[in-house]
């Protein structure tokens, strides 16, 4: 079992720090793209005609003034930037070397993406991924992506370009005198002078750099770096002028930056966390974007405005001249929590909630023997069970209450005082219990699953070694437990059997409406979602943890680490500010009284259905 990563999950990350800037103005959110909460968009090109966005799998949206429609493309890879001097004159550069060609009807394969013989993608140089793109007004232009690489369209034909380097490259910019310059990890900057010779620049600033835009009076490189005293990525903004390079802003907290572009007001920048900044002159203000959400990308747009694209299907417009021309937006209000602290009993971690189905009654549990339980908002103790942690609670078959947690003990209530009803005799914490009318299961630590069905506890073969963190079951024969590295045991009502939800983080939790609608939720915003055929994951990049999930006919909630809380509305996922630090460790659905969070310091807090 992996330590570090089974710690993180007990003691919260906290999330990254929030600039200190004053925020202006506000971008608004556009609709009509069939985008859902699982797309993420890098980037795209604009005419007079419409506007092209493009993302993961594939994903190229067009929108002709009227409405947005995907378009269908040849390889189901991430796209990553556009560059055209027409739309019938456009190239597309993504993920394992892909290189796409719009006549103005279709989009074509050029490069890439070769496969071998069992139809995998094949380790072929021509499949290095690529993620950016620049050009001329004659139709040259210039890719580069991973190890170094650099390809040149010369008209006719792309062929490759001696770098120099093995770094990996993420921006090229075509500049105003002849030269190209290509920037990405560690401070690299190469110029490519008017013979085609590639050289680096002294860059004494070890920046990773994603972006560049030509000023008057110079190259504006945009990206960030990894910062242990900030336990994540910083933004910085560098001018490369007269041979020397120079920090701009130096001091200001920046989260990492994504992409720069001019436009009318001024140069903007965008970045993690919905951060968006306007540049004028020696000035930097932070505009309001209306979402945590990464945004990873620039659109210009005719009139020098522009879009703005990211995670979980985001694109944003900033000016109302801009939606005379492209998709209309939606105005949100101003940012507002919806979630209420509710008066706590303790200051203990409080790690499980359950809320009885047929009374609506919630009871929550932590740390030292700690259970609550909850009557109209009004939260009280109840006998501690003992000095142990519980972690997870249940309904006994008598209607009395299970509680389970440390050194394997499971304790039964009975309305007015606790017995022992089963012990491991092992140091292995009970993590997750599920009950279905007579039938109970638990599991925890070390893959330890549990069985009770009238008689005596007895342990059940999983397979795995696996801490076993979170369990949902729809009856006694149809029961998941999800854990370590992506795992995911199925229950059928005679064994467990393991897959994989197609990620290597661990998974914390997993609720489920059906059989063919579950959701799971784990470290660093991972959320995954099962559709009875094949699990899709939602890229959140989320810094936080993501601890526990819950829901109901019409929405569904995460909760995890620093206070983090997401809702899924039915067709995509946002962030739902709490108005709280603090890590959030469980979460419950009530019929009326809407979602229950439990956490750090005895945090209780309860969202209304709205």
């Amino acid at each position: 079992m992996n330590k570090p990563e089974n710690l993180s999950r007990r003691t919260l990350f906290r999330g990254q720090f929030s600039g200190r800037e004053e925020a202006r103005g506000r971008w608004h959110l556009v609709e009509g793209l069939s985008a859902g909460s699982g797309d993420v968009f890098w980037g795209g090109w604009a005419d007079n005609q419409g506007v092209f966005v493009a993302g993961d799998d594939g994903a190229i949206f067009h929108y002709d003034g009227t409405v947005w429609d995907r378009m269908p493309v040849p390889a189901p890879v991430p796209v990553h930037a556009l560059f055209g001097t027409a739309r019938t004159r456009l190239f597309a550069v993504g993920w394992m070397g892909l290189i796409l060609r719009f006549d103005g009807q279709t989009w074509h394969q050029d490069r890439g993406c070769r496969v071998d013989a069992a139809g995998k993608y094949s380790s072929d140089p021509e499949n290095t991924p690529l993620f950016d793109i620049d050009g001329r007004s004659d139709g040259t232009c210039w890719a580069v992506g991973d190890r170094g690489t650099i390809l040149h369209f010369d008209g006719e034909n792309w062929v490759e370009e001696r770098s120099g380097t093995r770094v990996h490259l993420r921006s090229v910019l075509c500049l105003s005198d002849g030269g190209v310059i290509a920037s990405g990890g560690d401070g690299t900057v190469l110029l490519r002078d008017l013979d085609g010779v590639w050289a680096p620049l002294d860059c004494p600033i070890g920046s990773g750099f994603v972006s560049a835009l030509e000023l008057d009076d110079g190259i504006l490189l945009a990206g960030g770096r990894y910062f242990v005293d900030a336990n994540g990525f910083r933004g910085e903004l560098i001018l490369y002028r007269d041979g020397a390079f120079q920090k701009l802003f130096d001091g200001l907290p920046f989260r990492r930056f994504r992409q720069v572009a001019q436009v009318t007001s001024g140069v903007i920048t965008v970045g993690d966390g919905g951060q968006i900044h306007l540049i004028t002159g020696d000035r930097v203000e932070r505009i309001d974007s209306g979402t945590k959400h990464d945004l990873l990308g620039i659109v210009p747009l005719p009139g020098d405005e522009a879009i703005v694209v990211g995670d979980f299907g985001t694109v944003l417009v900033g000016d109302d001249k801009a939606l005379e021309t492209f998709a209309p937006a939606v105005v949100t209000g101003e940012e507002t929590s919806l979630w209420e602290p509710l008066t706590s009993s303790t200051d203990r971690q409080l790690w499980g909630i359950w809320t009885d189905p047929e009374t609506g009654t919630a009871h929550a549990c932590g740390e030292e023997g700690t259970v609550l339980i909850e009557d109209r908002d009004q939260w009280t103790p109840l006998p501690p069970v003992n000095d142990l942690g519980i972690h997870a609670l249940a309904r006994a078959p008598d209607g009395g209450l299970l509680a389970a947690g440390q050194l394997g003990e499971i304790h039964h209530f009975d309305g007015t005082a606790w017995r022992k009803h089963f012990d491991l005799l092992m140091d292995v914490t009970i993590l997750s219990l599920c009950a279905d009318g007579d039938q109970i299961f638990a599991s925890g630590d070390e893959g330890l699953a549990l069985h009770w069905s009238g008689g005596e506890w007895t342990r059940m073969p999983s397979g795995t070694k696996s801490a076993l963190y979170g369990m949902w079951g729809l009856d006694a024969d149809h029961l998941l437990a999800v854990g370590d590295f992506g795992l995911i045991l199925r229950w059928n009502g005679t064994r467990w059997d393991t897959f994989n939800a197609g990620t290597e983080h661990f998974l914390f939790d997993v609720w489920g409406r059906s059989l063919s609608d579950i959701f799971v939720v784990g470290l660093s915003g991972t959320i995954a979602h099962f559709d009875g055929t094949r699990w899709s994951l939602t890229p959140a990049r989320a810094r936080n943890d993501l601890l526990a999930v819950s829901g109901t006919g019409d929405h569904v909630a995460a909760v995890g680490a620093g206070g983090i809380a997401m809702i899924h509305d039915g067709s995509r996922w946002s962030l739902d500010p709490t108005g709280t630090t603090a890590g959030l460790r469980a979460i419950s659905h009530g019929a009326e009284n809407g979602y229950t969070a439990v956490g750090d310091g005895g945090t209780l807090l309860r969202r209304r259905v709205v």
